[in-house]
């Protein structure tokens, strides 16, 4: 195994790494449920909600993966330019190094929290963030407009809601909404990234530049516990354990990805992780 990379979300729960290589690894793409597919790589999520009106894509992976993000789209039938707004979960090169291309593959417009819309526009890691220096910058997104906390972005029969669950950075914002399948409709969560990840030399409780990091984040995971959900897909795949999922697809269906625990398993895993880190820090 390659030497780990401490770089933006390069920590994933449980006490593995994954590296730049790994984040654009090749995955087929897939139906996850209803009108929701999966057509991230295979360390990076990125999630396509389709409708006769237009596609919402949520995030787009880091900088070399927007080609394969947009042959996964082709692949399952679908025009990526008839995707009319891109969502950003966080605005760490990884998740959202990829989307100023797909952007301009698409035409569409990209909706993040004000913190993170400032970052897609100017292409600058923010200061504040507790992984500077070790943010690599991205392009500049010109075409990015800034959503509240709560707000439902509509898209013909799509209506995706903006849940602001900051902590990882000061922008990181969860999407929930619903997708129907076989007369069944279910609660879908794009989780973001809850990991209290630092850079070296630099504090996660201690950052006088975003004295609020670990009040933010345990907010965030009691609301990601909250939420109605019934199939969660986090921003990191192997987080909210989806491939072990996708391995019971082909017996159970796209049944295999319901798990009604599953977002509070995610927040449980986030608070342990956090944990970890403070003990970490004051035993410094």
């Amino acid at each position: 195994m390659k030497k780990p990379i401490l770089l933006a979300a390069a920590i994933v729960f449980g006490a593995s790494l994954a590296t730049a290589a790994d984040w654009s690894a090749p995955q087929e793409p897939f139906a996850v449920y209803g009108n929701t597919y999966y057509v991230g790589t295979g360390g990076i999520s990125a999630v396509l909600i389709t409708s006769p009106a237009g596609h919402i894509l949520i995030d787009g992976g880091p900088p070399a993966s927007p080609a394969q993000i947009a042959d996964h789209v082709r692949r399952l039938g679908f025009r990526v330019e008839d995707i009319r707004y891109i969502l950003n979960g966080h605005e760490h090169f990884d998740h959202a190094g990829g989307i100023a291309a797909l952007q301009k593959m698409s035409g569409a417009t990209v909706l993040a929290s004000p913190a993170a819309a400032e970052v897609l526009r100017t292409g600058q890691p923010d200061k504040r963030d507790a992984q500077y220096p070790g943010l690599q910058a991205m392009t500049p997104i010109a075409n990015t407009r800034a959503v509240r906390d709560g707000e439902v972005v509509r898209l013909g029969p799509l209506a995706v809601t903006a849940r602001f669950t900051p902590g990882h950075t000061l922008g990181a914002t969860s999407w929930t909404w619903r997708s129907s399948e076989g007369g069944r409709t279910l609660n879908m969560v794009y989780a973001d990234s809850m990991n209290a990840v630092v850079a070296d030399g630099r504090s996660f409780s201690r950052n006088p530049l975003y004295p609020d990091a670990r009040a933010d984040v345990e907010r965030s995971m009691a609301i990601v516990e909250a939420l109605d959900c019934d199939i969660v897909v986090s921003a990191h795949p192997e987080q909210s354990a989806l491939w072990e999922k996708k391995e019971k697809q082909a017996e159970l269906g796209n049944a295999a990805f319901i798990d009604r625990d599953g977002c509070r398993k995610y927040a449980a895993t986030a608070r342990a992780y956090l944990a970890k880190t403070l003990a970490a820090e004051n035993a410094r």
